[in-house]
């Protein structure tokens, strides 16, 4: 998602740097970068011609502050652009002052609405509010069926009146029955066409009316670039949407729909769907978009992630015995499966200012292929040898029973082993306000000696940029400050 985009305006802002200030001379060879790389990315034309004179303005009349480098202010001009093409602010869903809130979910056929219906019900039960699912689709083969299959992994109830009830008194008993039950919120699937047609619009104009929902979401698959910004604006004018749910964007698509779609319909983007898991629907917020297309991670929703599977219990244990470095392979395997309940390694990553765009896809997966194979490791150790690290640095036969069992070498097994202590000393250090050299990188096991796959660790942020700024001369006889110091 937004990789190629992300790594054309890196180019842009080479352009500026060296120069002392933003000129009208020196800025168009990084308006012309920015241009390209938005057209690239399948950006609606009208949207990159605005975009590209709203940031010349801005950015010629800006004031370089000391201290900041032109292409660091450009920067900044850039992203506040993005955060007002893609809305500002997060639009949160309606909720009704006297339940239920109705929720009526459109599209073409193939952008996903069904599974974005169920992933949408999981959300909502997230946040405490139970939910009705309504099966209005009775033209797709084996939609009603795939909607109460859904149901049924999320744990929502499903109403449905089979394939060949009329959609319209489907949608108005499934608000009645939700109504009768004090349910809090229905979502009512419709039926998709393979383009927009009359007959479609009219049902769903039918159906609008029949149960006067709260919402209208039109779900729309990112993959269709900028026409899914016309989609969403004829949708809009035909029957009336009140916001989008921008699908697959985790996959091959260049991010265009995503800046288009306020800017050309008017309609804001409620969610994201970053994969085909139930869980892979996020809040869109403009302003942490904005941060991920620059390479400037998104610590906001890594928190919201971690927090969604973190029990506080576990992180005080954990904290103690990272303290008296008793972290063991027990340990490291729960963190690794909180990681997978989290998303994908690159999904993280992504999330990590600074990460993002220095890692490339092959070190990702050769860092999910290392990751299995130390999740294999530790599943070959007995209890005890879990608990106990040291038990296995001091015996070979027991890491030679390991190799055999998971098919690795011993060397292998010796070296993971290794780094694993090391790294466990380095957690200690950091976690009593010391911060220990890593010129090999963060020291996780099995990785080289850096970051999972990722040669030599992270790589350190830029200083002046973001809140890193040069690092303040220490006064003699001042006491050293906890903390990573940044």
């Amino acid at each position: 998602m937004f990789d190629a985009l992300a790594e054309r305006l890196e180019q842009a802002w080479t352009k500026l740097r060296g120069q002392d200030k933003i000129s009208e001379s020196n800025v168009q060879e990084a308006l012309k970068e920015v241009r390209r790389a938005l057209l690239e990315a399948d950006v609606n034309l009208g949207v990159v011609k605005e975009f590209i004179a709203q940031v010349q303005e801005k950015a010629v009349g800006t004031q370089v502050i000391s201290g900041i480098r032109p292409d660091q202010q450009f920067i900044k001009v850039v992203y506040d652009e993005l955060v007002q093409v893609m809305g500002e602010t997060h639009v949160p869903l309606a909720q009704a002052a006297k339940a239920p809130t109705v929720i009526l979910m459109a599209g073409l056929q193939g952008a996903g609405k069904t599974t974005a219906t169920a992933k949408l019900a999981l959300h909502l039960r997230k946040e405490g509010r139970s939910t009705l699912l309504v099966a209005t689709d009775v033209y797709r083969p084996a939609a009603i069926d795939q909607l109460i299959t859904l149901g049924k992994q999320i744990d929502v109830p499903v109403f449905e009146l089979g394939s060949d009830a009329n959609p319209v008194e489907i949608a108005r008993q499934g608000v009645e029955k939700a109504r009768q039950e004090g349910i809090d919120t229905v979502i009512v699937d419709t039926a998709g066409r393979l383009q927009i047609d009359t007959e479609m619009m009219e049902e769903l104009a039918q159906v609008k009316e029949a149960i006067a929902p709260h919402e209208v979401l039109l779900v729309v698959d990112s993959m269709i670039g900028q026409e899914a910004a016309s989609l969403t604006r004829s949708f809009h004018e035909r029957i009336g949407i009140t916001g989008a749910i921008l699908t697959k964007l985790d996959g091959d698509s260049r991010g265009g729909a995503a800046l288009s779609i306020r800017r050309v319909s008017g309609q804001p983007i409620k969610f994201v769907g970053l994969g085909e898991k139930v869980e892979a629907l996020q809040p869109f917020h403009p302003e942490r978009m904005a941060s991920r297309i620059l390479g400037m991670g998104d610590v906001l929703t890594l928190v919201e992630k971690a927090q969604e599977e973190i029990d506080l219990a576990d992180v005080e244990k954990m904290q103690e015995k990272i303290l008296a470095a008793k972290f063991d392979f027990t340990d490291f395997l729960k963190q690794m499966r909180l990681l997978k309940n989290m998303g994908s390694l690159a999904g993280f990553v992504k999330l990590i200012p600074g990460l993002g765009g220095k890692i490339n896809d092959e070190q990702l997966r050769q860092g999910e292929r290392q990751l299995k194979r130390v999740e294999a490791m530790i599943g070959s150790m007995t209890p005890q040898e879990r608990r106990d690290p040291d038990l296995l640095a001091n015996s070979p036969s027991r890491r030679h029973r390991i190799a055999k069992g998971c098919g690795q070498t011993e060397a292998e097994i010796r070296q993971i082993i290794q780094q694993f202590q090391q790294m466990r000393t380095m957690m200690q250090q950091m976690s009593q306000g010391g911060f220990p050299g890593m010129g090999g990188g963060m020291g996780m096991p099995g990785f080289g000696g850096g970051m999972p796959g990722f040669g030599g660790g992270a790589p350190a942020p830029q200083p002046g940029f973001r809140g890193y700024g040069p690092p303040k001369k220490q006064k003699k006889g001042g006491k050293k400050k906890k903390g990573f110091g940044l």
